[in-house]
């Protein structure tokens, strides 16, 4: 079954590339988004610098997947209860907030490799802020989008979120490997500290964005979100695909340990296996415009998560056959055929990702009422932030106990079967229509 299928229509799409409209037609999304892929390539850049640092002090993956797996609890309390926040008000106001403090972060952070701690419960301490208020920044910039745009553009800034977040993850994780290589660590946290400072920009240029309806925080308002979101068959499953598709196809914790023993080249060598998932949701973002012609969202949305899941298997496949076969790599050596093998894989997971994350993004902005937004976006932040932590903890810690080939492979069988499992079980997801939107 193709995309085109799963549109449910013959009709020739209007344009082959991106939607560029919202960009055009709103200056302060225009000024949003841009300083948001800034601040993004930071929090990147330091995200995989700090896998490569702490692999470095501690020579294991469990080390690293801890980085993320700390963070966990404290991202679901700030995801349950920082999209109240949000609902309740001026999410212009919010926003700031949450972004000054984690600001506290990247400082720590290159204070701490400045003053070269080698100790790795303080790098922790500050990933761990990082990573809980990033939840309500990412909770209220999602609450924020259909503000700044009128109903009709949400599938482009759908879209345009997807080539965010494809050139963030593209261009931090390739600029952190060559800055560790080429400056060391202190100096690439210091320069996320100034892409973070641009970030703000477009933050404090925003208009005042005051909540939707008449929440009121406390207990009552997580409730009426909980209700909401019991009811919300289509948009239940759509989040649940992403879990499993985070949770068990992300590997991202494994790429220190596959630079160093499978096909060498160092911290350069992770920085480009890392950024190559966004060179694929960057390619598929910019190819997106045949996607506004979909209608059925939710069988486009399983189409595209079993193709992640084969890549991710796949993936698996090609390390296990790198890891029995015998090679001398280093530091200096890198086996370049399996490095550009390994890229190709890793950037179609993330082209099959993002395709399913545009109609997913689309789908929870158009059907859910704009005064329980927040704390929707709340939950969907804790999956996008807190998922890929699972993941790296899921392989992490199997690749720790067995193989480096073991998660991917696993991971990608488990996601197909999630998929299929949803697929039968939801036929409404399936008949979804974005011309009808139904929670």
């Amino acid at each position: 079954m193709s995309l085109a299928d799963a549109a449910g229509s013959d009709r020739p799409a209007r344009r082959w590339f991106l939607d560029l409209s919202p960009l055009r037609e709103s200056p302060a999304y225009l000024r949003f988004w841009t300083s948001g892929v800034a601040s993004g390539i930071g929090t990147q850049l330091t995200a995989v610098a700090i896998g490569i640092h702490v692999y470095e002090l501690s020579g294991s993956t469990a080390a690293v997947a801890l980085v993320g797996g700390l963070a966990l609890a404290p991202m679901i309390l700030m995801g349950v209860f920082g999209g109240t926040l949000v609902d309740t008000y001026d999410r212009r106001k919010v926003l700031i907030a949450a972004s000054t403090v984690s600001f506290l972060a990247p400082v720590g952070i290159a204070v701490l490799a400045w003053l070269d701690v080698r100790e790795l419960w303080p790098y922790y301490v500050f990933t761990t802020l990082s990573a809980t208020v990033g939840s309500l920044v990412g909770a209220a910039r999602f609450a924020i989008h259909p503000r700044l745009v009128p109903t009709r553009l949400l599938p482009a800034v759908a879209a345009l979120s997807g080539v965010s977040a494809g050139l963030q993850s593209a261009v931090g994780p390739a600029l952190a490997g060559l800055l560790v290589a080429g400056f060391g660590f202190a100096w690439t946290y210091t320069i996320d500290i100034a892409l973070f400072l641009l970030g703000f920009w477009g933050i404090l240029s925003l208009p005042p964005i005051p909540p939707g309806g008449g929440t009121k925080l406390g207990m009552a308002a997580i409730a009426e979100g909980a209700r909401f979101l019991r009811s919300a068959r289509n948009l239940r499953t759509a989040i649940a695909l992403q879990v499993a598709a985070f949770a068990f196809g992300r590997s991202y914790a494994i790429l220190p340990a596959v630079g160093a023993l499978l096909i060498g080249g160092g911290a350069t060598t992770v920085g480009l296996l890392a950024a190559a998932g966004a060179v694929g949701v960057v390619a598929s973002g910019l190819l997106s415009g045949p996607l506004g012609q979909v209608r059925r969202h939710g069988r486009a949305i399983a189409i595209a998560t079993a193709g992640n899941a084969a890549a991710v298997a796949v993936l698996g496949i090609l390390l296990l056959v790198l890891q029995t076969t015998p090679r001398e790599v280093s530091a200096e050596r890198t086996d370049v055929v399996a490095l550009v093998a390994l890229c190709v894989v890793i950037a179609l997971a993330g082209a099959a990702d993002n395709v399913a994350g545009i109609f997913r993004t689309t789908m929870m902005q158009s059907a859910t009422p704009d005064g329980v937004r927040g704390r929707l976006q709340g939950l969907f932040t804790l999956v996008l932030t807190a998922g890929p932590r699972a993941g790296d903890v899921f392989a992490g810690f199997l690749a720790a106990a067995g193989a480096l080939w073991f998660p991917p492979l696993l991971g990608g069988v488990l996601i197909a079967v999630v998929v299929l499992a949803y697929v039968r079980a939801r036929p409404g997801f399936r008949q979804y229509d974005a011309s009808e939107p139904m929670p």
